[in-house]
């Protein structure tokens, strides 16, 4: 590594890597702080009953999808079955998820949310879609269909 400065120079296991034009520090701290502001104030709401992010993201998709399956959930958070079995029990023991056996297979678990998880689904998402609304009028016009592409295009398995 003759005529490499020091401070360029990181070690990520065996390999050196190198600080350059091909990676994107700039976004990758945006998209740092713009998640650690855009959950704020749903943490600070989840603090107050005891719940955390995964009790947000399980309420969010099951008021979204009314009658979802636990597997359709597992397969949406990517979790595993135990990861997702003590928050949900937490949030069915707490009123705000209710689970119903399938009408054709008794296996199946369907899930909804309750009056009161319809509430705290609508109060976490009012403050991030103020958030968003606030940012997307800053951008300018056509800012939400071109956020909306490079989000999806930043998800895994997004089409080309």
């Amino acid at each position: 590594m003759a005529g490499q400065s020091k401070e360029n120079t990181r070690y990520v296991g065996d390999t050196v890597a190198h600080d350059d034009d091909t990676i994107d520090f700039e976004i990758i701290e945006l998209l740092f702080f713009a998640y650690r502001d855009f959950t704020s104030d749903p943490d600070a709401i989840l603090e107050k009953s005891g719940f955390g992010r995964a009790h947000h993201r399980v309420v969010h998709f099951v008021d979204r999808e009314p009658g979802m399956t636990v597997a359709d959930l597992l397969d949406t958070l990517k979790i595993t079955k135990q990861s997702l079995a003590r928050v949900l029990k937490q949030l069915i023991n707490s009123g705000y998820i209710r689970q119903v056996t399938g009408p054709e297979d008794r296996r199946q678990r369907m899930l909804y949310t309750t009056e009161e998880g319809q509430a705290l689904a609508r109060a976490l998402a009012e403050p991030q879609s103020r958030r968003i609304a606030d940012a997307l009028a800053k951008t300018g016009p056509g800012a939400r269909e071109t956020v909306k592409r490079f989000l999806a295009c930043m998800k895994n398995g997004a089409g080309d």
